[in-house]
């Protein structure tokens, strides 16, 4: 993969990820300040450092529970920033930092942020309709961009399309396998990202069929916005009702 040429001369491609690496890691630490002595502390490493549920469902977990019984239809968009975990956390941004820049090489800063959100909140939608209970996590969004990553190495062919697809099926068969083999993973938000991600990806398509337009800037702004107005609400509502 050759270097990245900036598209913006504010926002590059870098800052990008390390501003949504940042985010996710400062609503996490935000869970675990709010959650004060609920916070789970145990040496399994699967369940160290786990806010507390009612606190993760104030800020925005999505599921059965919070849309049926509070309609936070809202919590769609918001879900995709919250982790139930230190493992789970470090899992995703990792995987954040592995995947995030090759849709951003070849779809633009703007159109990976909307496959981002969208795929997360097909994911989300996804889990609803499957009965999840609860549900979180930036895997979602994470799995749309791995959809759109599938669906650009096989649109484009070619010896970086192939090399691309064939790095992405490697992705997917990971995650069927932690799916079944580790505890507490949502298949569901999962298989819905997945799917969002070729759909988005298609949709939006790639820089090689076309550039980004004012178009996709528009919407990657108004979604950005929306998700901080969102994630915001919650955060400042829960201090308020905390510590004033």
């Amino acid at each position: 993969m050759t270097n990245f040429n900036p598209q913006y001369k504010i926002l590059t491609p870098q800052r990008l990820l390390n501003i949504m690496i940042a985010a996710n890691v400062a609503i996490y630490i935000i869970s675990l300040i709010y959650s004060g002595k609920n916070i789970r502390l145990t040496l399994n490493p699967f369940y160290a450092l786990t806010p507390s549920m009612d606190v993760l469902n104030f800020l925005g977990a999505s599921g059965r529970l919070p849309i049926v019984k509070f309609e936070a239809w809202w919590s769609l968009i918001t879900a995709n920033w919250l982790h139930g975990g230190l493992l789970h956390i470090l899992f995703n941004m990792m995987a954040l930092r592995t995947v995030a820049p090759l849709v951003m090489h070849e779809f633009g800063l703007s159109r990976m942020f909307s496959i981002y959100t969208l795929s997360g909140i097909a994911g989300f939608l996804l889990s609803y309709f499957g009965n999840v209970y609860l549900t979180i996590g930036a895997s979602s969004g994470l799995c749309g961009l791995i959809g759109a990553s599938l669906y650009f190495g096989r649109s484009r062919g070619g010896e970086w399309g192939q090399l691309v697809y064939k790095q992405t099926r490697g992705w997917i068969v990971s995650l069927v396998l932690i799916g079944f083999l580790l505890p507490n993973i949502n298949n569901w938000s999962h298989a819905g990202g997945l799917f969002g991600g070729i759909l988005f990806g298609w949709i939006f398509s790639y820089s090689d069929k076309r550039k980004e337009n004012i178009i996709d800037i528009v919407l990657a702004l108004f979604l950005a916005g929306m998700t901080l107005f969102l994630l915001a609400r919650s955060i400042i509502t829960g201090f308020i009702l905390i510590f004033l």
